[in-house]
């Protein structure tokens, strides 16, 4: 199950009703929140690595849309980082259906809290070049490692 945890801004925003989702593998959970820059974007954090996704043009509503557009952005994203297109494939093949709950992390939220603060007033041309630029800064939770180092290397160990 591919876990996408919103924050309570995010549920009301998408009128989504969340589901509870007590064990998810933390390579395939998600926590995501608004992010108000010029225009509103959707930032995602990964459990595990913190790796972290921006995505734009989803407006309130839209729940179908950010779900689908989380995932064809991901999958460009890993591939424009320079992961094999078998390894991108097989990571969503064992992610499943995505699931809707609330945050539960306190430490991803603060990773993602943080990140939302380093992104007032950065200029850049598309949304992988910030994600790029804030997978490469290094994190406590990860033991100040990357994001992009942390997730390249917990999913090649699992599927190489």
């Amino acid at each position: 199950m591919l876990a996408l945890n919103f924050t309570q801004k995010l549920l009301k925003d998408m009128k989504a009703t969340p589901v509870e989702l007590d064990s998810a593998d933390p390579l395939f959970s998600w926590h995501a929140n608004i992010l108000q820059l010029k225009r509103k974007y959707i930032i995602f954090v990964n459990d595990s690595s913190r790796l972290c996704l921006i995505l734009d043009g989803i407006r309130t509503s839209q729940l179908d849309k950010l779900q689908e557009k989380f995932k064809t952005d991901l999958k460009q994203y890993l591939l424009f980082e320079g992961l094999r297109n078998s390894v991108v494939e097989q990571y969503f093949l064992e992610a499943g259906e995505i699931s809707i709950g609330k945050t539960n992390d306190k430490s991803v939220l603060g990773t993602l809290n943080e990140m939302s603060l380093y992104c007032n007033n950065i200029e850049f041309h598309h949304n992988f070049d910030l994600s790029a630029w804030l997978n490469m800064k290094i994190y406590k939770p990860i033991n100040y490692e990357k994001p992009i180092h942390v997730f390249k290397k917990i999913i090649k160990d699992r599927y190489s």
